[in-house]
Parts: C-alpha cells; structure tokens; sequence
C-alpha cells in the first residue's frame, strides 16, 4: 500500500467468497452511492479513507482467507494508510465476538442482516426506494440475481444456516423489478443464486415456485440467457424442467450439489436422498431435457467416508459423465451436525482423493470437448486477454466453467452474443472462429 495523502471519506469495499456476497456487497455499494457517498469495489488506487470487508466464513480456506484480508488491512489502519475499518459477511457473522477480541483494530463487525446498522454507522440511510436497483461490480452483461437468503436443509456439513438464517424468500415481483432494471442497463444474462433455488417460494407462497418465477423473468424485455446455480437434488421440482424447455432464453444448464453418491453417505450427510434416487433423478433431468449442462460438486473426506464409499463415487461420476465437476475436501465446522463426528480421514488423504476425481473430470471433459469440435454455438463474449477474445457457451457459468477462445484479429464486440465454430477443444477450453 502507498503512504497515505489526502483522502476523502471514500469507501473500498472488497468482496471475498461466492456471488452471494458479491450480490451483498453490491447491495452495500448501491446504498451508499444512493446516499451520495462515494464508493468503489476493490478499488486498485489507495485513496480510500474507509474499507469494508465482506467476508466468507464457509470452509477453512475462505475463513483463513478472510482473516487474512482483514489483518492486513487493520496493519494499514495501525501505519495510517486508512481511517476505518469495517468488517460484515458470514465470517463476521458467525465469530463476530472472538473476532472483537483478537481484531481490536477493527472499528465494527457486522452480521449477514445488518445492512441498515452497517449504513447507519457510515451515516448513511438504508433507502427503501431503491430496492429493485443495483449496481453491478460484474461486466455489465451478466448479473447475479439473488432470488432468496437462508436455507432449510439439514445437511450436516453445512454452517450457512448459521450465518444466514432459514429460508427467506424475495417477492417474485422485486426479483422482476430488479431484473428489468438490469436489463435496461445493459444486462443480457441473468445468474440466478440461492442457498437451494429448488426451495424458492416455499416461504412466501406455500409451494415451491422456481417455475412461475422462471416464467415471468423469461418475459422481461433484453434478458437473453437464464441461468441456475444451486438447486437441491432432493424434492427438486421437475417444472423447472418444464419451462426450461418451453422458453428459449433459459439457459440449458443446471447447478446441483449432490456432494456424493452412495446412500450411506448421502444418510451421514443428511441429504434427504439416497445414491439410487440420486441416479434415477439424473437420468430423469437428462430425458426430459437432452442436451442440458449438469454441474455438480461432490465432497470427499467427510466423517464416514469409507475407501468403499470414495471408490463407488468415482465410479459414479465415470459413469454419469457430467458436463462440469468441481470437488470440495471436507471441512470440519463446529455447530454443524458432522462436527459431533470424528474427522478421522488425514488432510493428504483428502487431498489424494480429489485429486482422483479431478483426473477422472479432465478425461470426461475432454472427450465431451472433442465432441463439440465441427459445431458451432452461440457464445456470449466476457473479456478480451492478449490476442484472445474469451467467451462461453449457454452449457457454461463464468468463472467456474468451460471458455470459448477466438484469435483477437476477428471482430467481436465484449457483452456481445456471436456464433462460432468450434475448431479444438482441450479438457476445459474450446478454440473457434466467428462464423
């Protein structure tokens, strides 16, 4: 960090973790411009006064991370590069008291729920008038759209309830104000996040609505691609399905953690589902919609998991072939239900383990790749890097999935759609010109 000159009471707001706290931290930033207060997110310049810190308290990594970040921004404050420090997110939220201790530098912590104390403390008002509006800190043609907060499963690995709560779903008719809004400003496709999208509405109107809500955004004016992150394989609503193939702007692609495969762990898991439901739920999904994009991520090293256990889920995954795979090693979290059992499985044997599954995904996703070569696909266009122009296919989320790459000397413009012809693919690129 440079040394400090003169700085107004300007606002650096660094966003760590998944798009759910970017959604937040926009939220954060559209208030305090609303209250003409000048702000940024994760500004590259030093002339910011006042940081806050969104951070993430989901698994070890994210929470070192967040420590981490938060420490070296409370050295700045203690040098004089910065006036406050403010710290909110999960991690905030779930050790918000220990953190008070060990972090005294820290001006206030914040919960999950306190935007309008948050406000209140850079004396700003929380303005009701602009719910349904956003900034947006992503290229301006995709946005995330957070349909609920919370969450009501079980499932034992799991600390979000702790920090966000039970199911608190978003009135349909805010999500489609806030869409529309997006889209006269330029956004093109809209990401849908939730803790379990599949439970969207259970709340607010009795059932599980993710359809009628799928429905009336297809219909919002400019908005071209729909995406789904996050469902639920238990009770997960085949509607959805239904109108993903009735409407041509969403996307065929589905997000859904099953986190494994064989019952007994699902059981140990709490997942609500056993492994055959799993594979029935799966084949149904594809035969009712063939083409579409499965992604999962699947946990190793969870209490319980036998060598049988992780064998069977390797076969698992080798057979069900999926479009996209992430791998996550087990963390052990205390006040969740799998942190009464004994984390008994070594950290290198978690590591080892997600690595065979990753090699078995790599030699899936090339073979699907090398399919793809000789086709040509529309593909949204994020980013220009070097001689490349970088896109991605309806079957891909930014940042987590697959790239389309074009040589820069054909034109394209960025936040634009074009097709192109795929002419080689590697495990998790596709090459291609503009047709």
């Amino acid at each position: 960090m440079k040394t400090k000159g003169i700085k107004n009471n300007k606002v650096n707001i660094i966003t760590l973790g998944c798009s759910k706290n970017l959604v937040d931290s926009e939220q954060i930033l559209t208030q305090l411009k609303g209250n003409n207060i000048e702000a940024t997110h994760e500004s590259s310049s030093d002339d910011s006064s006042i940081v806050i810190i969104n951070t993430c308290g989901f698994i070890d990594n994210a929470k070192q991370e967040s420590i981490d970040t938060i420490l070296r921004y409370a050295d700045a404050k203690h040098e004089g590069l910065i006036d406050k420090l403010y710290v909110t997110g999960c991690l905030s939220h779930r050790y918000k008291d220990d953190l008070e201790k060990e972090i005294p530098l820290v001006d206030a912590f914040f919960g999950t729920n306190e935007l309008p104390r948050l406000l209140k403390t850079l004396k700003a008002d929380y303005k009701h008038e602009l719910i349904g509006e956003r900034l947006i800190t992503t290229p301006s043609h995709y946005a995330y759209l957070k349909i609920s907060e919370g969450c009501d499963r079980p499932c034992s690995f799991c600390a979000i309830p702790l920090m966000r709560g039970v199911l608190a779903s978003r009135p349909i008719e805010e999500i489609e104000l806030q869409a529309k809004n997006l889209a006269k400003n330029g956004t093109k496709e809209l990401i849908l996040i939730a803790q379990d999208l599949t439970d969207y509405g259970k709340d607010l109107y009795q059932k599980r609505n993710l359809a009628d809500l799928l429905s009336r955004l297809s219909d919002v004016e400019g908005i071209e691609w729909i995406r789904l992150q996050y469902a639920y394989p238990s009770q997960f609503p085949m509607d959805i399905l239904d109108v993903m193939n009735q409407r041509s702007n969403i996307c065929k692609y589905l997000d859904m953690p099953l986190q494994h495969a064989t019952t007994s762990m699902l059981k140990t898991m709490r997942r609500g589902i056993s492994g055959e439901r799993t594979v029935q739920l799966l084949n149904e999904i594809r035969d009712k919609v063939p083409n579409i994009a499965l992604r999962t991520t699947l946990i190793v090293g969870h209490p319980g998991e036998t060598p049988n256990d992780f064998d069977a889920l390797c076969k698992f995954v080798e057979q069900t072939r999926f479009e996209r795979l992430g791998v996550f090693q087990y963390s052990h979290e205390e006040n969740t239900h799998a942190h009464t059992l004994l984390d008994n499985i070594p950290s290198k044997e978690k590591q080892r383990r997600a690595d065979v599954l990753m090699e078995i995904q790599e030699k899936i996703s090339l073979e699907l790749n090398q399919k793809k070569i000789g086709n040509t696909y529309k593909v949204l266009f994020d980013r220009k890097e070097s001689n490349q122009f970088i896109g991605r296919t309806e079957f891909d989320s930014p940042e987590v999935d697959n790239e389309v790459l074009i040589n820069a000397n054909q034109f394209v413009r960025l936040g634009d759609f074009a097709q192109v012809l795929i002419e080689d693919a590697t495990e998790f690129d596709l090459y291609g010109s503009i047709v």
